[in-house]
């Protein structure tokens, strides 16, 4: 074991009780809401989630196996606690329940009162309460489904043996397929008219199709189910990223005749012809150039998110075939190989590049770019560090947020990070932007390290900022961006998501303008010779993005308020702070050192001059760090990691897993404020 690091070794401690449920709408309930006095005797798994977190969506996979395993014992409850204004609305949580597949019952928390209650300080975190009805477990982060299928399983022997442990199905109605709230009796009637390709024209109805639907279901084959992204061929076609359909469909040029399409519609990773592929959740679409195409034997990549896999399409023959993945989620350790051998996490959006040579895909599983080289058939790290956040500089040392569009303009690739609702560029180092910005990062060593690219910024400000601002872009202000693209008059193109809008932003002049509002979470766009369509995932469908006339091309200005996360500050005191992290390692294994060190924890802080001191990286999970008395906010990032194996000294290859989360503490100092911030990676709540 690693010398002086704070580890929690399993020991007895006064029981904590969950607090009981509560929340303004249910979902997946019969009609009821849910409440832990009513399920004594079954095992709760609590599951503090937001659904627009990618760490979240990790862990509803990483959930789905221990329900099945557990039917019997085990009752999951998703609590939606919102980082976003517009994830607190129950339109937005009917629609993330359905989009994602969600069976397990969900309580919505608009003013993360079960947050607060539970001291949540990270999403997802998930807890465990036995069938009496206290607190046993919490773990934050993902990666803890094998720990959680041993919990779980002495649980139920513990309780099995005390008598205090009822098995069966929970006795839930559940009406299938509705997604609607219900613990209130307010119900929503909207269209459920079949969705299809192109929708309506600016100005109409907006919610029509909007999502009220949960299983599988409720996909609809002959058209769009939450689509993600498009891309346009030199023929005209529009190739769709139809994600809850997990499936590529291809549109004629009116965007409504639907020609093919690429898998059966069905959730899996399957390669071969287009009728029996399978995808889940493809998100990112991009051609590769001709003479790529033609050596490679594939036309459209496709960054098959919920796989982890980037995939290839022959559009002649319509095959299809695996091209980078192995399948599993990177976790820790190598990220540049053989593109076959080399683990990928929640690939989001890829696209071509000739300024790096290849194909730039956005890793939003853990907030870094790659590079993948279809030729060679290497993938590679080109930006990030794994760290999320918001940081400028060499693309290396630049700290991404969930990085969610791409679009090229040359020898600029723009990006929009979701998280820190960021409009972002990358380009080579020493590239004067249309500004007149010399592109000096004040560090030439790390900027010729990385390639000779560096990260810039044009609006963003950092993971908590976010709202509908228009004017300059120092100032200006978006909600969660999924998409971006280079529009006709050479501006860039915004899919403000959570906004429901359009934004337009001018290079030239460093002006955020507003294009269209009231859109279905806009998350994408196809530029075709006809004009420009947006893809409103929320309302499936392509919409046609109205740009006006000459007069109104450069749109409206919005002047909205800056909105911040509802998730309410840390209080701590300027001056030395002891920053813990709590680490147990699942039942049956033992921290491993045997290669060096078992644990690490890296600190930092945004703005950097809130940390005095004790930022950086070490081997011990518990630290004193000093925090400026000058700096009133911000926020400090911290990293935890720990290896551990089976504790079976009879097992010669021990299995063995890397725990690992990362949280952004928002925090606000002021005299008075606590000494210590104590994070739980995985462990036993305090009593």
């Amino acid at each position: 074991m690693t010398p002086d690091v704070s580890v929690e070794q399993p020991r007895p401690r006064a029981r904590v009780r969950a607090p009981e449920l509560t929340g303004d709408a249910w979902w997946n309930t019969g009609g009821e809401p849910l409440t832990l006095a009513g399920l004594r005797g079954k095992i709760v798994l609590l599951d503090f989630w937001t659904s627009g977190c990618v760490n979240c969506l990790h862990v509803l996979d990483e959930l789905r196996p221990l329900e099945e395993e557990f039917a019997d014992v085990l009752v999951t409850v998703g609590v939606h606690s919102p980082k976003f204004a517009h994830e607190g609305g129950r339109d937005s949580v009917a629609a993330a329940v359905a989009r994602l597949g969600v069976e397990h019952p969900v309580v919505s928390d608009p003013d993360m009162r079960l947050w607060q209650q539970y001291a949540v300080k990270a999403w997802p975190t998930l807890v465990v309460v036995d069938p009496e009805g206290y607190m046993v477990h919490v773990a934050a982060g993902e990666g803890h489904g094998a720990a959680l299928r041993r919990v779980i399983g002495d649980l139920v022997a513990l309780h099995e043996r005390n008598a205090t442990l009822h098995r069966g199905p929970l006795a839930l109605d559940r009406v299938p397929n509705t997604g609607q709230p219900n613990a209130t009796g307010q119900e929503h009637t909207t269209d459920q008219g079949r969705p299809t390709g192109r929708g309506q024209a600016a100005g109409q109805d907006r919610t029509a199709g909007q999502p009220h639907a949960t299983g599988r279901t409720a996909r609809r084959l002959d058209g769009l189910w939450f689509p993600s992204k498009a891309v346009v061929t030199a023929e005209g076609r529009v190739l769709v990223a139809d994600a809850a359909n997990h499936s590529i469909a291809e549109f004629a040029s009116d965007a409504e005749t639907l020609l093919r399409r690429f898998g059966d519609g069905e959730r899996g990773a399957v390669d071969g012809a287009f009728d029996i592929a399978r995808f889940a959740e493809p998100s990112g679409l991009t051609l590769l150039p001709t003479h790529i195409a033609e050596r490679v034997g594939y036309h459209l990549l496709v960054a098959d998110t919920a796989n982890h896999l980037l995939r290839a399409i022959d559009l002649r023959t319509g095959a299809v075939r695996t091209v980078a993945g192995t399948g599993r989620q990177w976790r820790d350790g190598d990220d540049s190989g053989a593109a076959l051998d080399v683990d990928l996490t929640s690939p989001w959006d890829v696209r071509w590049w000739d300024a790096a040579g290849g194909v730039v895909v956005a890793m939003a599983g853990n907030h870094t770019l790659s590079l993948f080289d279809p030729v060679e058939g290497t993938i590679s790290r080109f930006a990030g560090t794994t760290v999320e956040g918001l940081r400028d500089g060499a693309a290396t040392e630049a700290f991404f947020a969930q990085t969610s569009g791409l679009a090229v303009d040359g020898d600029r690739l723009w990006l929009v990070d979701a998280e820190t609702s960021a409009l972002r560029y990358v380009e080579r180092s020493g590239d004067t932007d249309d500004t007149g910005y010399t592109g000096d990062t004040g560090d030439t060593d790390k900027t010729s390290e990385s390639g000779g690219f560096v990260v810039r910024t044009a609006v963003g400000q950092d993971l908590f900022t976010f709202g509908h601002r228009d004017g300059a872009a120092d100032t200006a202000l978006l909600q969660h961006p999924l998409g971006v693209t280079v529009l006709p008059d050479g501006s860039i193109g915004v899919a403000d998501t959570y906004n429901g809008a359009v934004r337009r932003f001018d290079p030239s002049t460093g002006a955020v303008t507003t294009l269209a509002r009231d859109l279905a979470e806009p998350s994408g766009f196809a530029v075709t010779d006809a004009g420009v369509l947006v893809v409103e995932s929320a309302a499936h469908r392509l919409s046609p993005l109205d740009l006006g006339g000459d007069d109104e091309a450069g749109g409206q200005v919005v002047d909205g308020a800056a909105l911040v996360v509802r998730r309410p500050p840390t209080v701590l005191a300027p001056g030395t702070v002891r920053l813990s992290v709590t680490f147990v390692p699942p039942p049956g294994d033992k921290l491993d050192d045997r290669y060096g060190p078992s644990t690490r924890l890296e600190v930092s802080a945004s703005p950097p001059e809130l940390l005095v001191d004790g930022g950086g990286v070490g081997t011990e999970l518990d630290r004193v760090v000093t925090l400026s008395g000058g700096v009133e906010s911000g926020v400090l990032q911290v990293v935890a990691q720990a290896a551990s194996c089976s504790s079976d000294e009879a097992v010669e290859h021990p299995v063995c897993r890397i725990t690992r989360q990362d949280w952004g503490v928002p925090v606000r100092i002021e005299s008075g404020g606590a000494a210590g911030l104590p994070l739980v990676m995985a462990g036993t709540p305090a009593g």
